[in-house]
C-alpha cells in the first residue's frame, strides 16, 4: 500500500524562505564553475543546500499571511543570503586584487587567456589567482564552513525574522575595506621588488645608453615575479584562513549572532 507525503503549507512557505536565503547567497559565493554551469546545476546546488538545512526550516503560521507579507519576507531573506555571500566573496577577491596590482607591474598584463568562470579574456595572473582562491577554498573546507554558518543564522535569525539596520550593515563595509589592506599587502613585497628592478635598469642605462635594456626588461620583471610568487605561495593557505575569520566575523556580527 503506497505511502503518501504531505507537507503543510507553513513548512512549504519556510521551505521557499530558506531557499531565497541559500540562492542569494550563491549568487556571490564565488564557487569554481558555478557561474558558468547551466541554470538546472545551479539550481538543484541550491536545492541541495536547502534541503540539507532541512532542521532548520521554520514553520510559518499560515493565520493572516498574505501574499505581501511572504514575499517581503522572501525578498529580506535573500538580502540577508546575499550579504553572507558577498562576505565571502570578499574573503576570496583579496587574492584577485593582489593580481590586478600585479599584472600591470609585472607585465602580464599583455597576455591574456580564458576565464574559465567568465568565458572572456582576462589577465594570466587573473585568472591563476582565481583558480588558486577557488582551489584552496574547498581544500581549507570553507564550503562546510558557510553551510554551518547557514544552520547557525537559521537556528539564531529564524527565516522571516531578520530586521535590516545601520549596525548590521556596518561590519560589511568594514570587511570591505579590509579587502583592499590585504590585496595591497599580498602585492606590496613583489611590487617592491619589480621597483627595485626598474632602478637597476634604469643605473645600467645611465652608465652605459647602449644597452639594449628594453629587451631584458620585460623577462626580469616576469621571471623576478614568478621566483617570488613561488617563494610566498606557501604562505597563501594562512593568508586565506585568516581573511576568511575575518569575513565570518563580519557575518555573525551582521547576523547578530
Amino acid at each position: 500500500m503506497p505511502d503518501n507525503v504531505t507537507l503543510s503549507a507553513g513548512t512549504l512557505y519556510g521551505f521557499l524562505l530558506v531557499l531565497a536565503r541559500v540562492g542569494g547567497a550563491l549568487i556571490f559565493v564565488p564557487l569554481p564553475g558555478v557561474k558558468s554551469a547551466p541554470e538546472p546545476v545551479r539550481v538543484a546546488l541550491a536545492l541541495g543546500f536547502t534541503l540539507a538545512l532541512y532542521g532548520q526550516w521554520p514553520v510559518v503560521g499560515t493565520e493572516g499571511l498574505t501574499v505581501a507579507v511572504l514575499a517581503g519576507w522572501a525578498l529580506t531573506e535573500a538580502a540577508v543570503g546575499i550579504a553572507i555571500g558577498v562576505a565571502v566573496a570578499i574573503a576570496l577577491e583579496a587574492f584577485t586584487l593582489a593580481a590586478q596590482v600585479l599584472g600591470l607591474q609585472a607585465g602580464y598584463a599583455y597576455a591574456s587567456t580564458i576565464d574559465p568562470n567568465t568565458e572572456a579574456d582576462s589577465g594570466i595572473l587573473l585568472v591563476f589567482a582565481q583558480l588558486m582562491s577557488g582551489m584552496l577554498f574547498f581544500a581549507l573546507g570553507l564550503d562546510r564552513e558557510i553551510l554551518r554558518l547557514f544552520a547557525q543564522s537559521l537556528e539564531k535569525v529564524p527565516a522571516g525574522a531578520y530586521v535590516f539596520s545601520r549596525a548590521t550593515a556596518e561590519p560589511l563595509i568594514r570587511l570591505g575595506a579590509t579587502l583592499f589592506s590585504v590585496g595591497v599587502r599580498l602585492a606590496l613585497p613583489v611590487v617592491a621588488l619589480l621597483v627595485m628592478v626598474d632602478v637597476a635598469l634604469a643605473l645600467l642605462g645611465r652608465i652605459n645608453a647602449q644597452l639594449q635594456l628594453l629587451t631584458l626588461a620585460f623577462p626580469a620583471k616576469m621571471l623576478t615575479t614568478l621566483i617570488l610568487l613561488s617563494w610566498i605561495s606557501a604562505m597563501f593557505p594562512r593568508i586565506l584562513h585568516e581573511i576568511s575569520g575575518h569575513a565570518w566575523t563580519a557575518a555573525h556580527r551582521m547576523l547578530g549572532i
